[in-house]
């Protein structure tokens, strides 16, 4: 399956990407080096990461089975619909629709 949809990711927002980040996605994940696993799995190190390898995380088979590697593109595409970009991932998370938003 061929994950590379070329959208272009627009600029980030450093702050407002630690405000998204703390009301949409901490509840679930850490994302310090040995953060905890929580909901979901710790996203320290993401880029460059096979989905589905974190240990000590149970992944869905489809997470595992993706062959996604987490980069810019592919989680700028992952986050505007997760259940869209992985079929049957466990993430219970509708999306950023705003690209802005996923930068």
């Amino acid at each position: 399956k061929n994950y590379e949809y070329n959208m272009s990711c627009p600029e980030g927002d450093v702050d407002n990407g630690g405000k998204l980040f703390k009301s949409r996605c901490s509840q679930c994940h850490t994302y310090e080096e040995g953060g905890a696993t929580k909901q979901g799995p710790n996203l320290y190190g993401l880029f460059g990461r096979t989905a589905g390898t974190v240990p000590g995380y149970k992944y869905s088979q489809a997470n595992k089975k993706s062959g996604v590697e987490w980069n810019e593109d592919t989680l700028f595409e992952y986050l505007l619909n997760p259940k869209k970009y992985i079929p049957k991932t466990k993430m219970n998370f509708a999306g950023f629709k705003n690209p802005q938003d996923r930068a």
